[in-house]
């Protein structure tokens, strides 16, 4: 159906809802009888036709066709991805017909999997790594083996809102993945591997009352509560809201972690205005966080990683933060082929913490532990204007799309220098085998809060796009022309006393630049579709790892260029993907040098932002239903990620550290026949060896974790479902680190147990 077609039609069942209830049933059957197109639905039976009036009007939290505000896209075969993605401009677009690699996972994968965090989730995708320790306060991703932070996240297709460090999942509906750089798509600045959308819950058509309780171990109980309403003659008004609270002791020493979230979200359907509002809440608490180890400078052998419960973290250490937001989205039908739409966003993000950071000096182990602190102010606005069309110019479709968007964000730091806060000085311990500080080496000390901190440093975006989606032999061709131009401002300001004045201005950055991107998706037949897309972003310039001697230095902005090949192919159950690509991006990368200060260490560490990386790699992916009672998900990513351009010649043509050249992600479900409504569940995941440094000298071992479940439903007497469910996370207590990216390393999370069962009421 057209989207012309179906914004009739939508109109029209709207309206007949509302004749139904204020006059008598004969009345609103005839109110119904004609359709958009002027054709008949009466089949000579009045009490026939009342029944698809009540059902079809109660979907009004369905959007039109590319609309973003109601319900996303509905789910294919097995529930756990949709048919479709909101694409930022281009708005609800088909997995099928979209010329970019795009996965979106489904509330009921988060469910069955007990997913508490996004990295949790995005585990599914062979293309996306978790890059931060699951115990610490953080989520961090390697998207196409570049960094994505947390910070990057989208939600509601808006930059800076979501929670900058961890986005719970208790309010959010759809994650979607979108893979390459991403600027043309959603505006602010482009990711170059990828970026990650939040998309909230909506209320559905049916009451929804579910109460779901949780023990993880080795002492967590979690508690979240899911309530969703629709009202009005035609349910045009609908609320969701979402709460839960999580606490107790983790499976790593002395870690324990409390995690509050609350979510709100409002929606308005109307027959030609729809909008929503969105607020969210959460704080995290954690105590004793588990924290990245960064191996010496010097080219030791990276040591074994430890037994995932070990941590090095002092029980006295911690890390407690907030994050709120507000989002708006609304839509208006200037004509049934043309939509205004608007939307806007604030959040605040605080964290306080001491915590300790650890550099590695040899095989063994041994490392040098230091206490630090610097509480944080985030501060995130974003909005967007723009206008969606579509038209015919003789046999010749056309989807255009114009917006305006931008986009700040805030960071506020301490003004103070560390050392004179009166902490311990560094200190010898072990991965293997920690040493401890006393808490009286910390007790009385007056430590800094994140309130009236000075501004640190602040990026502004500012970009119109265009684009227009030719439709060509039925809309069988499609071509997308168009493109972003960007205005980046990014400022910087000295905050530590050692460095200088407070206060003053220490980096600025003033520029502009057209990405272009072009896409075009062409259905050889109903079901198999093969697409190709070239596109440009513009990114932030990097800033020196805190382990490097120039530390907090920025770089220039990055230009990344993708262009990209691949087939979907859906036969009826399950979708098939594959994906060809090279990404080249401008990065920077940390190099070991001789000291230039001496005395002290022979070599140190700098960061450069002058070099080169190109990943080329091929993604081959599946998911849905193939046959009754099994469910499949994932796939696998192979990856040749170079260095070239880099100050040291030697390191041409070597890979890029933290990527793997293998990367496995298989989920499946399997409906035991002999046990009705018994699923048995299990998950591979496979990441290959990988390389520390630039030079290739320091190797990180491959590793494979196994998670098991199971879930068993039933229904009580009054025909309300119960839902058990029990996973097995690490089942083998694998060793492992997860990640040995940005010069970090990421130690796995030990064997975990999860059990939960649900309620609906």
């Amino acid at each position: 159906m057209s989207r012309r077609t179906h914004s009739r039609s939508l109109k029209t069942r709207r309206r007949s809802i509302i004749a139904s209830v204020s006059l008598l049933a004969m009345s609103a059957v005839a109110a119904h009888g004609q359709n958009a197109n002027g054709g008949s639905n009466s089949s000579g039976s009045g009490d026939t036709q009342l029944a698809p009036i009540v059902v079809t009007g109660t979907a009004a939290g369905q959007p039109p066709a590319t609309g973003t505000v109601g319900q996303p896209p509905e789910v294919y075969a097995g529930g756990q991805v949709a048919k479709g993605a909101r694409l930022g401009a281009l708005g609800n677009k088909s997995v099928l017909k979209t010329p970019f690699s795009i996965t979106a996972f489904t509330a009921k994968l988060i469910r069955d999997q007990q997913a508490r965090t996004v990295a949790d989730l995005t585990l599914n995708d062979p293309s996306v790594r978790a890059d931060a320790p699951v115990y610490s306060e953080r989520d961090s991703f390697f998207i196409r083996g570049f960094s994505v932070v947390n910070l990057d996240v989208l939600y509601d297709g808006l930059p800076y809102l979501a929670n900058p460090r961890r986005s719970s999942l208790e309010g959010v509906e759809r994650v979607e993945v979108l893979k390459g750089p991403t600027a043309f798509v959603n505006g602010g600045i482009g990711r170059v591997g990828g970026t990650i959308n939040l998309i909230p819950k909506r209320a559905s058509d049916e009451p929804l009352t579910r109460l779901t309780t949780t023990y993880i171990s080795d002492g967590q109980a979690w508690s979240h509560a899911d309530i969703g309403r629709r009202y009005g003659p035609a349910g045009e008004w609908g609320i969701r809201a979402n709460g839960s609270y999580r606490f107790g002791d983790t499976p790593m020493d002395h870690n324990e972690i409390k995690v509050g979230v609350g979510a709100l979200g409002l929606d308005y359907q109307g027959e030609d205005v729809r909008a929503s509002l969105d607020l969210n809440y959460s704080n995290q608490k954690i105590d004793a966080p588990t924290s990245l180890f960064n191996a010496a400078a010097a080219r030791i052998t990276i040591p074994s990683a430890p037994d995932g419960s070990i941590n090095t973290a002092n029980p006295f250490e911690y890390h407690d933060s907030t994050h709120k937001m507000a989002a708006a989205r609304i839509e208006y039908d200037l004509l049934d082929n043309t939509t205004l739409y608007a939307a806007a966003g604030a959040s605040r993000y605080r964290e306080d913490f001491l915590t300790s950071s650890y550099t590695i000096n040899n095989v063994n182990g041994t490392a040098r532990s230091e206490l630090s602190i610097q509480p944080q102010q985030i501060d995130g606005y974003s909005g967007e204007i723009g206008i969606r069309s579509e038209f015919d110019t003789g046999p010749v479709n056309h989807k255009v799309n114009l917006s305006l968007q931008k986009s700040l964000n805030e960071n506020h730091r301490g003004g103070f220098a560390p050392g004179a806060l009166g902490l311990p000085g560094a200190y010898t311990t072990n991965i293997y085998s920690p040493s401890y500080l006393p808490s009286s080496a910390v007790s009385g000390l007056k430590l800094p809060k994140s309130d009236n901190l000075p501004l640190f440093a602040d990026l502004l975006s500012t970009s119109i796009a265009f684009s227009d989606t030719l439709g060509f032999f039925d809309e069988r061709l499609e071509v997308t022309l168009g493109g972003r131009y960007q205005e980046m401002r990014q400022r910087g300001w000295n905050t530590n006393p050692n460095n200088g004045p407070i206060g003053d201005q220490n980096y600025y950055y003033d520029e502009g630049r057209f990405s272009p991107a072009v896409g075009a998706n062409f259905r050889a037949t109903e079901n198999l579709s093969v697409y190709a897309n070239y596109v440009e972003a513009l990114t932030e310039g990097a800033v020196a790892a805190g382990n490097t001697i120039n530390a907090g230095e920025i770089f220039s902005p990055f230009v990344s260029k993708q262009k990209e090949l691949g087939f979907k192919y859906d036969a009826g159950n399950v979708v098939l993907t594959a994906a060809l690509f090279e990404i080249r991006q401008a990065s920077g990368y940390r190099e070991t040098i001789p000291n230039p200060n001496p005395p002290g260490p022979a070599t140190v560490s700098i960061y450069r932002g002058n070099g080169m990386q190109i990943n080329r790699g091929i993604e081959l992916s599946a998911f849905g239903e193939p046959i009754d009672g099994l469910r499949l998900l994932g796939g696998v990513t192979l990856m040749d990620a170079e260095l070239e351009r880099t100050s040291t010649s030697s390191n041409n043509g070597k890979d890029a550290p933290g990527v793997p050249k293998t990367a496995v992600s298989l989920y499946g479900e399997y409906d035991l026949p002999a046990v009705e409504n018994l699923t048995l569940t299990g998950r591979v995941v496979y990441s290959g060896s990988t390389y520390f440094d630039a030079a290739n000298a320091q190797k990180i071992e491959d590793w494979t974790r196994v998670d098991l479940g199971a879930r068993y439903k039933f229904e009580r007497e009054n025909g309300k479902p119960i839902e058990i469910r029990a996973n097995v996370e690490n089942v083998f207590n694998e060793n492992y680190w997860a990640s040995s990216a940005r010069g970090f390393l990421a130690a796995g999370a030990p064997r975990t147990f999860m059990v939960s069962a649900s309620f609906d009421f």
